[in-house]
C-alpha cells in the first residue's frame, strides 16, 4: 500500500473519497517513508506525527459519513518552516526563532489546504531566514539532494524540494522572494510555481523581503501543482499585500492545449550559464516551436535592483536580532545581513525607480509575447559544499548567484513555473522557467502540463 503515495495527489484524493483506501492508511505509508529515508536527506524539522493521524481519521470519518473532504482527500504535505504550524515555533531556519512561543494558528495556506482535505505531516529544514539558494544549514543540518546525495537541494526551500523528490510527501508549500521555490525544482528535479505578487496570501508565514516575498506550491505533476495553487486561492483580510482579484481556478484549463500561445526565448542575459542550462532550454524551444529569441532591457540592473531591496529589507527586519544575537547567525547569513545595514537609501530608492520601469517594459513585452522561456539555474546541483560558480568565464560566490535567472523575474513579480528538464548529457535535472504575464498562472501552467504529457519535462521520483 505504500505505493499509494507515489501517486498523484489528485489520485489519491479521488482513492479516499470513493473507500478505495483510507486516509489513515495514506498518512501512514507517507510518515513511515518519512522515518526511513529522511535519515539519508534530512527534510523534515519537524515530524507531526500526531497531528497527522488524528487529522487523516477526521477525513477518514467524512467519508464513512457521506461528507465530501475536498479534492485533496488525505493527500500527505509538508511546509517549509517559515510557515507557521499550529503548536510550533516558526523556525525559519534559524537559531534563534525556535526559541519563540509556537504559533497559535495555522498559516493561512496550511487552512486551505487541509481544509481541501490534505494532510500536514510536518515542517521542512530551508535555507537561515530564507537567505540561502543552496539548501545548507549549519543550525539543522543540509539538506540532501534525492537524486545524488553528494549534491544540493538548492534553497531556501530545500526541504520542500527534497520532501517531494524522494516521494515522502507528493506535496510541499515553499517561499520564493529571489528563486526559492525554482532554485530547489530545477536541482531536485520537480514542478515549481511562484505565482503572481500578491496572488496567494503569506498571512502567518515568517517574512524576509516583504516586498519580493511569494508562496507557492512544488508538486511532482503539473496537474498536483495546479490543484494545490487552486485551493490556496482566495481573499484574506490578514495579509494587506493580498490582491483583491477573484480566484480563477487552473486546474480546469490544463488540457486546453497552447495553440496560438506566442512563446519567445529570453536571450543575451539569460544565455550565458552552463551549457546544459542552454540545452535545456533549446529543448523546451523546439518542443514549443519557439523560434523567436528577445532580450530584455537592463537585466543585469534589474537583478542588481531586487539585490539592493533585498538587502536592505532583510537586514531592516533582523537588525535587533543582529544587534543583540550576531553570533547566532550562520555566519554567512550574518555576514551579508550586517553589510547590507550599510546600503545607502538613495541606492534603494533608485532600485525602486528602477523597478518600476522595468515592470512597464515587461509589460510592454508581453504585449507581444504569452510566455517567455529562461534557465531556472545557470547549472545543475552542484557538489555540496562548493563555495563558486564560473558564470561566463567569471567566478564568483556561488551561494549568492545561483539565482542569476531567477531574480530578474521576481522583481517585478511576474508568475512563473519551473518545469525540469532531463538531459542525455547528465544524471541530474535541470528546470526551464516558463514565464508568464500579470495574473496568467494558468497560461504558464498550461504550457508546462503540455511539456509534460509530451515527454519534455518529468518529475520521477528519486530511487534514495
Amino acid at each position: 500500500m505504500s505505493d499509494i503515495l507515489f501517486s498523484s495527489a489528485s489520485e489519491i484524493g479521488a482513492a479516499v473519497r470513493s473507500g478505495r483506501v483510507s486516509a489513515e492508511t495514506v498518512v501512514e505509508a507517507s510518515l513511515a517513508h518519512v522515518a526511513a529515508k529522511d535519515p539519508n536527506i534530512n527534510a523534515f524539522t519537524d515530524v507531526a506525527v500526531d497531528r497527522a493521524i488524528a487529522r487523516a481519521r477526521v477525513v477518514d470519518a467524512d467519508v464513512a459519513a457521506g461528507r465530501d473532504p475536498g479534492r485533496l482527500a488525505g493527500v500527505p504535505f509538508a511546509v517549509k518552516n517559515l510557515f507557521d504550524i499550529r503548536g510550533l515555533p516558526t523556525r525559519a531556519g534559524s537559531k534563534i526563532n525556535r526559541e519563540l512561543a509556537p504559533a497559535a494558528a495555522d498559516a493561512t495556506l496550511v487552512q486551505r489546504l487541509e481544509a481541501a482535505g490534505a494532510v500536514l505531516t510536518g515542517g521542512l529544514n530551508m535555507g537561515e531566514y530564507a537567505y540561502d539558494f543552496t539548501g545548507e544549514n549549519v543550525h539543522d543540518g543540509n539538506c540532501l539532494n534525492p537524486h545524488d546525495t553528494s549534491r544540493m537541494t538548492g534553497g531556501s526551500s530545500s526541504g520542500s524540494g527534497a520532501a517531494v523528490a524522494s516521494g515522502m510527501v507528493p506535496l510541499a508549500l515553499g517561499s520564493d522572494t529571489n528563486g526559492s521555490i525554482r532554485v530547489p525544482s530545477s536541482f531536485c528535479g520537480l514542478f515549481g510555481l511562484k505565482p503572481t505578487y500578491g496572488r496567494l496570501s503569506r498571512a502567518r508565514s515568517f517574512p524576509f523581503v516583504p516586498s519580493l516575498d511569494h508562496l507557492g506550491p512544488i508538486a511532482r505533476s503539473v496537474a498536483d501543482l495546479a490543484l494545490a495553487y487552486d485551493v490556496c486561492q482566495g481573499p484574506d483580510a490578514e495579509d494587506p499585500h493580498l490582491s483583491n482579484r477573484p480566484v480563477e481556478p487552473s486546474s480546469e484549463t490544463l488540457d486546453d492545449g497552447i495553440a496560438g500561445l506566442r512563446v519567445a526565448r529570453l536571450g543575451g542575459y539569460f544565455a550565458k550559464g552552463h551549457a546544459e542550462a542552454n540545452a535545456a532550454v533549446d529543448v523546451v524551444c523546439k518542443a514549443l516551436d519557439a523560434t523567436a529569441e528577445i532580450e530584455l532591457p537592463e537585466v543585469a540592473r534589474a537583478r542588481a535592483g531586487a539585490y539592493l531591496i533585498t538587502g536592505a529589507e532583510g537586514a531592516s527586519l533582523h537588525f535587533d536580532r543582529l544587534r543583540a544575537r550576531a553570533a547566532d547567525f550562520d555566519p554567512d547569513t550574518r555576514d551579508r545581513f550586517l553589510a547590507n545595514t550599510m546600503i545607502p537609501a538613495l541606492w534603494v530608492t533608485k532600485a525602486q525607480k528602477l523597478r518600476s520601469w522595468f515592470r512597464a517594459e515587461m509589460n510592454k513585452v508581453f504585449e507581444t509575447y504569452d510566455i517567455l522561456i529562461a534557465p531556472a539555474t545557470p547549472c545543475v546541483a552542484p557538489k555540496s559544499g562548493e563555495k563558486l560558480l564560473t558564470l561566463d568565464g567569471v567566478e564568483m560566490p556561488l551561494r549568492a548567484n545561483i539565482g542569476v535567472f531567477t531574480q530578474p523575474i521576481s522583481f517585478v513579480g511576474l508568475p512563473v513555473v519551473a518545469a525540469p528538464i532531463w538531459l542525455k548529457s547528465t544524471h541530474l535535472p535541470i528546470a526551464v522557467q516558463i514565464i508568464a504575464a500579470p495574473w496568467a498562472e494558468a497560461t504558464a501552467l498550461k504550457v508546462a502540463r503540455y511539456l509534460e504529457t509530451s515527454g519534455i519535462a518529468r518529475a520521477p521520483v528519486a530511487e534514495v
